[in-house]
């Protein structure tokens, strides 16, 4: 099923390696500067309850049990990274994308560029027909050759890896934040709620996230406002302060990938993973524009899959976090 949601670059042409963890050498605590931690929230620590046990919860995904888990107060971005942000980061540092270096991303096929339809590549994924690998398709060129972020600067940036999102954090003073501290943050208060808002995915018959409208894959009524991404406050915030954080875009987290839950009868004070590590899979939390109801529902707060961290689509992107000054 995270083929669905989140393809991996192992699964199409020309898997260079790139990425592979970043090196990433364990969890390390970051400290913004003053300015930085300004214009974050901070997200007061204490005992939550995790995951989801009912017949929503997706088998195979871990999200249950729940589970009391405690976390320190932490700082958190209000917005995903935008593409104004990104651009910024990468005319300070020269930095290259994992999508630039393998030359080309997934995109979904209803999205792909006219300019773009003779640079789509050999790329399927197994039950997802739906997704396109095109030639330089990146953060930059969304959909391909002749598409572009010039009117979306205010919107998530995509096609970045989760390597890429370190490594941008690094350069911010920040850090991506742990699954506990996601999770945490995205339920805005809320105890074992469905969506960052309640349990009602369109109270009033509003709507709160940008999620798939219609038929999936084959009609969008954009009903949402929306086709792909949206800017990055486009809808009201939760409980904390945080925007769009269900729907939009996935989310990378710090954690490698875990179904393996080991609940202690006292629950550590803790922001690194739970359960033990698989493989090196990373973690992704918040479903995309391209969740819907009839084949994952993973907009859900406790939903969550994982991807290769040198992977690469039109539907991940990341907001970061920060550890408290003393």
């Amino acid at each position: 099923m995270a083929g669905c949601c989140a393809p991996s670059h192992v699964q199409g042409p020309q898997s260079s390696g790139f990425g592979g963890g970043a090196g990433d050498g364990g969890f390390e605590r970051v400290v913004p500067s003053e300015s930085a931690a300004a214009k974050m929230v901070m997200i007061p620590g204490g005992q939550f309850a995790m995951g989801n046990a009912d017949d929503r919860a997706i088998a195979g995904d871990g999200e249950g049990p729940v589970r009391d888990v405690d976390v320190r107060s932490f700082l958190i971005d209000r917005r995903c990274v935008t593409n104004a942000q990104f651009a910024t980061f990468v005319r300070a540092t020269g930095f290259v994308t994992d999508a630039e270096r393998f030359g080309w991303s997934f995109v979904f096929a209803g999205l792909v560029a006219q300019t773009a339809r003779d640079h789509v590549i050999d790329a399927q994924v197994e039950g997802a027909p739906w997704w396109r690998g095109v030639q330089a398709a990146c953060w930059s060129a969304p959909e391909g050759p002749g598409s572009t972020v010039a009117d979306r600067w205010r919107h998530p940036v995509v096609h970045v890896s989760w390597t890429d999102a370190h490594a941008f954090g690094q350069w911010a003073g920040k850090r991506l934040p742990t699954e506990a501290e996601w999770e945490k943050a995205a339920r805005g208060g809320l105890d074992r709620a469905r969506y960052p808002w309640g349990d009602d995915l369109t109270p009033d018959g509003r709507h709160h996230a940008n999620i798939w409208q219609g038929s999936f894959p084959e009609n969008n009524s954009a009903a949402d406002g929306y086709v792909a991404t949206a800017p990055v406050d486009a809808f009201h915030a939760n409980g904390y302060g945080l925007y769009q954080v269900s729907g939009n875009v996935w989310e990378w987290c710090w954690d490698r990938w875990s179904t393996d839950w080991h609940v202690p009868e006292t629950p550590a004070t803790r922001t690194d993973p739970i359960g033990p590590a698989s493989g090196d899979w990373r973690v992704v939390r918040g479903g995309s524009y391209m969740c819907h109801v009839s084949y994952c529902e993973r907009y859900r707060v406790a939903a969550r899959t994982r991807n290769t961290p040198d992977s690469t689509t039109g539907h991940m992107g990341f907001r970061l976090a920060a550890d408290v000054p003393q």
